[in-house]
């Protein structure tokens, strides 16, 4: 690839999708909610990019999402923009991810069936390391300066993506489902491989599909179909239970 500014955001803008897929399929569909089982091989990949694309130690990601189910918009909730607001969220959603997952007890329970294997003591519960290696990456295509220009992009997108999942998603978007606060924005689900199609999801949490409507689209779902057609994941539910509206 040029090592040129050009070239740098682009790739920028390819790891940051790539964690953001990776983060829908695996650590959200997968492992948070068991709508889909991966492949050992797959696993081991969705692993390393998760480790060096974003750092994070899956079974903390799994159990504060979990627990926001469990306390969805109410008091517990980790990164409720209805009980903290918008902004709160939306600029400071990783110093509440943070917060949350710093809690052990609160990740043992909600984490239970994720137990640290010999790969997370060595390498995963890790996080600078990973992160490290995904920066020497980025320098070895771009050199210093645009390969550190390419991360800290990457790093300032990815965490406005997350975080504008819990902040836009429970607040504005199309509400099929009336008795929940989450919406559906379809623009953010182009962004966030679905996950913008919130409103679904806390309709149907086990879904592996999150486009229940024939104007919905979800991105990460043409991914998973696409795993299934190799036999590299087995879905276990990828039917609504929600209303089918846009």
């Amino acid at each position: 690839m040029p090592r040129s500014l050009a070239g740098a955001l682009l790739l920028s803008v390819a790891v940051t999708q790539v964690a953001i897929v990776v983060t829908t399929v695996w650590l959200h569909r997968t492992l948070a909610h068991r709508a889909l089982t991966v492949a050992p091989g797959l696993t081991a990949v969705f692993r390393v990019i998760t480790w060096i694309s974003t750092g994070i130690r899956p079974r903390q990601w799994v159990a504060v999402h979990r627990r926001h189910h469990a306390h969805t918009d109410v008091e517990g909730d980790p990164h409720s923009p209805v009980l903290l607001g918008f902004w709160a969220v939306q600029l400071g959603n990783v110093v509440l991810y943070k917060r949350a997952a710093a809690n052990r007890e609160m990740v043992a329970r909600y984490s239970k069936d994720l137990p640290a294997d010999r790969w997370d003591r060595v390498l995963f519960d890790h996080a600078l390391v990973g992160l490290g290696i995904g920066v020497a990456g980025l320098v070895a295509v771009l050199g210093l300066r645009l390969g550190l220009l390419a991360a800290a992009v990457h790093t300032a997108s990815y965490l406005l993506l997350s975080a504008a999942v819990n902040a836009v998603g429970h607040t504005v978007g199309r509400r099929p489902a009336a008795d929940l606060l989450s919406g559906n924005s379809q623009w953010l689900a182009w962004l966030t491989a679905g996950e913008g199609l919130h409103n679904n999801h806390h309709a149907a949490p086990t879904s592996a599909r999150l486009a229940f409507g024939p104007r919905q689209i979800d991105p990460g779902w043409w991914l998973i179909a696409l795993l299934r057609r190799c036999g590299w994941v087995t879905v276990r539910h990828d039917r609504d239970r929600a209303p089918a509206a846009a």
